[in-house]
């Protein structure tokens, strides 16, 4: 919980990782290439006092998970967002037995979301209905630009994709979490395109589609879709740091998002540990429209609370909010 000035606020962090990406778990180039590509995003956009060094940011472990985010960072409840990225790791880059090991450990706090891969066809389904059976997730990470063999990526509306949403779907899994943002080193850049997202939204109304990085840089794109597909949601993951860099920008991206969507699809996330979730909070809880920029409303501090935790409450309704911190405006979402 968070309190500025008397004003309380529950939080929410959607968006965080246990990653390992030492050179002993790198398979090629490509794993350096991308824990540096990411290294680049926080030294570029973080405060100079929250920057880490390489090598903790390299592997940082889940005891100072635990500190950054619960001791230090303002968080209640925290989601893990598996990513595999499997041709570029030898036990991927989320650490899924670390992870898992830590939600058990602490109950209530923290929450364990799967990923596949759609390209693995019957057998990945096998799993997925394993996975699920033993662990019991809503909600799973897609990443659409991930290579796999001769694959430099896959559509929402693929054939394979389709069948697995069917069965996240049949499971009752519904949020679906999709990478759709800026370009990683050596990832491709159209296949972040958040075009799909739109034809699948479409299809299956019972899910939920969480645009991670709202799209960026195709923020216009994104917010032509999710205006039409109410259960389209926009993950604050990447586009939260330009607040401290950026204000001007970032008063933008959130103006345009309130404008299009509404104040009940927009979700909090730090991207854990590409920045670490205190200063973007309390940037944010201070932060306000700037008063030349006239076309966008000034954000209320009901707004932000529903941004920093309660939006991602509705989408997953088994995380516990006190009653003190709930508002009375009712949030809507397909829950």
């Amino acid at each position: 919980m968070y309190e500025k000035n008397g004003e309380k606020f529950f939080i929410v962090d959607a968006h965080v990782h246990l990653w390992d990406a030492r050179p002993q778990n790198q398979s090629n180039i490509h794993g350096k290439q991308f824990i540096d590509c990411f290294f680049d995003y926080h030294s570029n956009l973080s405060p100079e006092s929250e920057k880490w060094d390489y090598e903790t940011y390299l592997y940082y472990g889940g005891k100072r998970l635990m500190k950054d985010l619960f001791e230090d960072g303002y968080v209640d409840h925290a989601i893990f967002q598996t990513t595999l990225l499997r041709d570029f790791y030898e036990t991927n880059f989320s650490q899924f037995r670390e992870t898992q090991d830590l939600v058990e450990a602490n109950p209530g706090k923290l929450t364990h979301n799967y990923a596949y891969d759609p390209r693995d066809g019957e057998d990945g389904i096998t799993e997925m209905r394993k996975a699920h059976a033993k662990y019991g997730f809503t909600g799973v990470k897609l990443y659409t630009a991930e290579w796999h063999g001769e694959s430099r990526g896959y559509k929402l509306d693929d054939m394979w994709s389709r069948k697995y949403l069917d069965v996240a779907q049949e499971l009752g899994v519904k949020n679906i979490h999709v990478h759709k943002g800026p370009t990683i080193r050596p990832l491709d850049r159209d296949a972040f395109d958040v075009a799909d997202v739109d034809k699948v939204a479409t299809d299956y109304l019972d899910l939920n589609f969480v645009v991670e990085h709202i799209g960026l840089p195709r923020l216009e794109d994104f917010c032509w879709i999710a205006t039409q597909e109410p259960n389209v949601y926009a993950g604050m993951a990447v586009a939260m740091p330009f607040i401290h860099t950026r204000p001007r920008y970032f008063a933008q991206m959130m103006g345009e998002l309130l404008y299009w969507l509404d104040e009940d699809r927009i979700i909090f996330s730090s991207d854990y540990a590409l920045w670490t979730p205190k200063w973007l909070i309390e940037q944010f809880v201070d932060f306000q429209i700037p008063e030349d920029m006239t076309e966008y409303a000034p954000i209320t501090l009901d707004q932000k609370r529903k941004v920093l935790g309660l939006n991602a409450v509705n989408l997953y309704p088994h995380i516990q909010v006190p009653e003190e911190l709930k508002i009375k405006t009712p949030v809507g979402a397909n829950a």
